[in-house]
């Protein structure tokens, strides 16, 4: 099973979306070092995919008048965590939650805290990160710059693995960056995501992804994370998207025709 999928958009578009959270499947040897019963997994994905973002990012691609490329993660977070930094920068370590999980959402065990992550790391997440890093390099060459919209959803109450969890919770967060988040896409965003509700920024998560090789060094690679409160669109922790995703779709939608 590939671990990611590069889907598309026009010759001409500058804009990437990436969906790294939206999978529940795990191989089954991977299955196999997670120490959870089916059912306490079948729970853990509830909680910890961002349920339907393919979808919406599939509807805001389709509604664009340019349509962007679109980088989908097509494995859970539960294998490995693409966005995460695979080294001691990662604070979300702290939790045991870095790139390689070893506690749940609920900061139960997921796998053993003395668990190599180097096989996951170098069959999963390191592959991730060189597709993604060509798929950014490739708009570059195309277009000049790249535009890297992060496409997340979050629980309407803070999970227990939540280290910023008791800031506001907005029906959109926008995560930003100091360096790669010009003021113009963060404003677009902002106006195009009124239609859904209150938008906030930086809480309950900061922050946006950006390959390493162009991280904090390229200013021709923008980014914007877009983080939908999961009740805007459906019912939680795991219930199927309503009606209520055509909202965010073509916020999502104005953004790209906007970057």
């Amino acid at each position: 099973m590939s671990s990611y999928e590069l889907l598309p958009g026009a010759p001409d578009s500058p804009v990437l979306l990436h969906v790294p959270h939206s999978a529940r499947a795990i191989p089954e040897d991977v299955r196999g070092g997670i120490v959870l019963d089916d059912a306490a997994l079948e729970r853990e994905l509830d909680h910890i995919t961002d349920a339907h973002t393919a979808e919406l990012a599939e509807q805001a691609a389709a509604l664009a008048d340019v349509t962007p490329w679109r980088f989908v993660n097509r494995l859970s977070r539960l294998v490995v965590d693409p966005e995460r930094f695979p080294d001691e920068r990662e604070e979300m370590a702290a939790v045991g939650m870095g790139a390689v999980y070893t506690r749940t959402t609920h900061r139960a065990e997921l796998r053993p805290a003395d668990t190599d992550p180097e096989p996951l790391l170098a069959r999963y997440f390191r592959p991730y990160a060189r597709a993604m890093t060509e798929a950014v390099a490739d708009r570059l060459a195309a277009t000049g710059r790249a535009v890297v919209i992060d496409v997340h959803s979050y629980p309407t109450e803070p999970l227990p693995y939540e280290l910023h969890g008791t800031g506001p919770r907005p029906p959109v967060c926008l995560g930003t960056d100091a360096f790669h988040t010009p003021e113009g896409l963060m404003e677009a965003a902002r106006k195009a995501f009124a239609a859904v509700g209150e938008t906030g920024l930086d809480s309950p998560f900061a922050g946006t992804y950006v390959p390493l090789e162009f991280y904090g060094r390229d200013t021709r690679v923008t980014a914007l994370m877009v983080e939908i409160r999961r009740d805007t669109y459906m019912v939680e922790p795991a219930g199927a998207a309503g009606p209520g995703l055509e909202r965010p779709a073509n916020a999502l939608a104005d953004v790209i025709n906007a970057a």
